[in-house]
């Protein structure tokens, strides 16, 4: 049998031999990565033989299950009395008390024009028949909890597909302003699709990102970049203060992401924050990896990224150890990295600070539905093909956790209210994705968010076992009320598998917003508590009934925490060191601009 041309030079080569140690790469099973690749085409990130196997467990229990039958059959006829005795009443005049509320998170029929009739009879009516979706798909017995959470997840996006909201003739704001602006909205949402079709084939940014600019209103702090090697660049920003404290900052953020989510505008910049309160930050820019950069894999990030950047930091601010913050999976990296050190004794670390971090994935939300052995396998056979995972596709992951927020709504609102909702900084942002490494993103998965190795001591960085135990530096976790992607009560579990000082914050606000929460940001507040070195253990539930709350920004507490922890204060440093850190170039770089 030929080999297939595309696929040739991937045959028996060391690279996926340390992809999948012990297991040799033969022409047959080339194909079958081969194959699912182009399943992706169809079905793009989620595998088909997963859901399909997750819908098969749940049938077949549910088809012996008698008394579960009855269950769902009495709700469905429960709920269907109900909408009958609700809609009866609007002949009769009477005061109306809704059959059922909408979650505390949907907003689709929060208008008040939702109250009035028919549209209330639709929206109750959809309500009722989602809770008896929800009574159908949880609690049958027998079946694997992931595959009961990944049959309810989508039958839930496949309800949001005819929610009455979606509809012009059955959402009562879309009637209004058809009437009010004589269907001009409509006009208007045609131009918006053909504009998002237009730019969608050819692959451009989203409208009203062109008033966005990196380095020009984006990432504008002014630093210049002092180290750059095949993974980063690092940057150092520029003091504006008379005086310093002694210890540096660096920051590890995700490379997930672009890394100025904590440079946005002036206003909301964290780096901007922290310069101005006298601290020398340094910040990683993480490259965005091409196909030839497939083989980089977690140890890569630790040595490439965080070692070295606190190799060069070191130099250019000697005789001091570093304040380190990490952010989503750059805190998780961090901990790696802190873990691995204070294995050697290596207490270059003066604190630790993590935004939005896990070191624990067994309970790392919704997206945890999406990690079996099957969806690792079919997310593996697309990286190998292209040698990357493509940030839009782990964009349209994020956007499904919460598509009648994400999706929906914006569907409506650009093309049948005829709107465009105006693009802020972190919006802009979020639409400026980065690609993942093939071999970096399988080892996540797998040994991080599947086998969940970190914390049962089983992950080892470069032949040695990682500990977080060993971690004795004081540390400062910030978490997030509405965080889908680390939520909070899976960020508090750096309790656990840590014995020394920990200082931590619950924090309104999601994933991004939570974190970019400056000084003076409306509607802001957190609680805090610190647990000190041989306290006992506290509930996650317990400490929400009793930690302190605050009004304002969490931002001023880091501050405080670490100005706390120096050991007082310097001239600034110089940036860079001649000879050995040389200047390089302006912020933001140049890796922030690769497409």
């Amino acid at each position: 049998m030929s080999k297939h041309p595309k696929m040739a030079k991937y045959y028996h080569t060391q690279e996926m031999q340390t992809m999948m140690p012990g297991i040799a790469m033969y022409e047959g099973e080339s194909y079958d990565k081969l194959v699912n690749a182009s399943l992706s085409k169809y079905c793009g990130w989620l595998s088909p033989i997963s859901f399909g196997l997750a819908c098969f467990n749940w049938l077949s229990h549910l088809s012996m299950s008698p008394a579960k039958q009855m269950d769902v059959t009495k709700k469905a006829c429960s709920n269907y009395t109900q909408f009958l005795l609700y809609t009866s009443k609007h002949f009769g005049h009477q005061q109306l008390n809704p059959c059922i509320e909408s979650k505390i998170n949907d907003h689709r029929f929060d208008h008040d024009l939702w109250n009035l009739f028919p549209f209330d009879a639709f929206s109750q009516g959809f309500l009722l028949y989602e809770q008896v979706w929800d009574e159908t798909t949880t609690g049958v017995r027998g079946v694997a909890q992931h595959h009961l959470d990944m049959v309810n997840f989508v039958s839930r996006q496949m309800l949001d597909v005819v929610s009455p909201s979606n509809y012009a003739f059955t959402n009562p704001e879309v009637l209004m302003t058809t009437f009010y602006q004589g269907g001009i909205n409509f006009v208007n949402g045609y131009q918006n699709l053909l504009d998002d079709i237009s730019r969608a084939i050819t692959k451009s940014s989203p409208a009203g990102s062109e008033n966005f600019k990196v380095g020009e209103n984006l990432a504008t702090t002014p630093g210049k970049v002092v180290y750059r090697n095949d993974l980063i660049e690092l940057i150092q920003y520029e003091p504006t203060t008379a005086t310093v404290h002694k210890e540096p900052m660096l920051i590890v953020p995700a490379w997930i992401m672009k890394y100025y989510i904590l440079d946005l505008s002036p206003h909301n910049s964290l780096v901007k924050y922290f310069v101005n309160q006298g601290h020398t930050v340094f910040m990683i820019s993480w490259k965005n990896p091409k196909q030839e950069d497939r083989n980089l894999g977690l140890e890569d990030y630790v040595n490439l990224g965080v070692m070295s950047a606190l190799t060069a930091i070191n130099t250019i601010v000697p005789d001091t150890k570093v304040n380190a913050i990490g952010y989503c999976i750059g805190g998780t990296l961090l901990m790696i990295a802190a873990g691995f050190m204070a294995g050697k004794s290596d207490d270059r670390f003066n604190t630790i600070s993590l935004f939005a971090a896990q070191v624990d994935f067994k309970e790392a939300g919704e997206l945890s539905i999406f990690i079996d052995e099957s969806q690792i396998t079919y997310l593996e056979d697309i990286m190998w093909e292209k040698g990357y995972f493509d940030g839009k596709q782990m964009a349209g992951a994020f956007s499904m956790l919460r598509s009648s927020e994400l999706i929906w709504s914006r569907l409506i609102r650009d093309y049948l209210l005829g709107e465009r909702q105006r693009l802020f900084d972190i919006m802009a942002w979020d639409h400026d994705t980065t690609r993942l490494p093939y071999k970096m993103h399988s080892e996540y998965l797998r040994k991080l968010f599947y086998q969940n190795q970190l914390t049962q001591g089983k992950f080892s960085l470069f032949g040695k076992r990682v500990a977080l135990g060993d971690i004795n530096t004081p540390m400062f976790a910030v978490s997030t009320v509405s965080d889908h992607v680390a939520p909070w009560k899976s960020v508090y579990k750096i309790h656990l598998y840590t014995k020394t000082d920990v200082t931590f914050i619950l924090t309104t606000g999601g994933h991004n917003a939570g974190i970019v929460s400056e000084p003076n940001h409306p509607n802001r507040s957190y609680q805090m508590m610190t647990r000190s070195k041989g306290d006992k253990h506290m509930s996650s539930d317990h400490w929400h009934e009793i930690a302190p709350k605050f009004k304002g920004s969490w931002w001023p507490e880091l501050d405080q925490w670490l100005t706390k922890a120096s050991a007082g204060e310097i001239k600034p440093p110089s940036l860079g060191k001649p000879d050995v850190y040389p200047v390089l170039c302006d912020a933001p770089g140049t890796y922030v601009f690769q497409k």
